[in-house]
């Protein structure tokens, strides 16, 4: 399968976007949104036909996580996360493609509601994924349960991914049309 130049340099560009805001974003109402997963899913819906592009996404998504994350000793967690996160949402994604409701949908906005599913459900297998191996490896912080940090953290962190990915998949949305770079 012949890998077009502009979707790599373009996968290139939004895994680079994601890691520097991942850097550099604040907490929203103390949760911090992971700008990794969102570009991730984007990645995904835009190489929905190559699992080997979405899984290599998925792993460099992993490191770059590994390399930003502020959770003490997250970095093997963060590996595991976005590994199991990108093989389960892309199950998921081809679930969804082949879903008879799923086709029935507007065909532009087929795409807009198969990233607002993997926003929420890949952001819950990623949180769930990322506290349950960090609880496995080094412990959680504070003597924390894990339903405790889960519904303190990661559902917050659903809704603000859903919102932001929503913004950020219909600008890239436009603008690959703008320059011609999606049928």
């Amino acid at each position: 399968m012949k890998m077009n130049t502009r979707k790599l340099v373009l996968n290139a560009v939004l895994l680079g976007i994601g890691l520097v805001l991942h850097q550099i974003e604040p907490a929203i109402f103390g949760v911090k949104p992971d700008m990794t997963l969102i570009m991730l899913f984007t990645i995904m819906i835009l190489n929905k036909d190559s699992y080997k592009t979405c899984l290599v996404c998925g792993i460099i998504t992993g490191i770059f996580s590994a390399m930003t994350t502020s959770f003490p000793g997250g970095q093997v967690p963060n590996l595991i996360d976005k590994f199991v996160t990108a093989n389960l949402s892309f199950l998921l994604m081809m679930v969804m493609y082949k879903v008879p409701f799923m086709k029935k949908l507007a065909e532009k906005n087929q795409d807009f509601a198969v990233s607002t599913v993997l926003m929420v459900i890949g952001t819950a297998i990623s949180g769930f994924t990322f506290l349950y191996s960090a609880q496995i490896l080094v412990g959680l912080p504070g003597q924390m349960s894990l339903s405790i940090l889960y519904a303190s953290v990661v559902l917050p962190a659903i809704v603000v991914n859903v919102i932001v990915g929503a913004v950020v998949f219909k600008v890239i949305h436009v603008t690959m049309k703008k320059v011609s770079l999606q049928s």
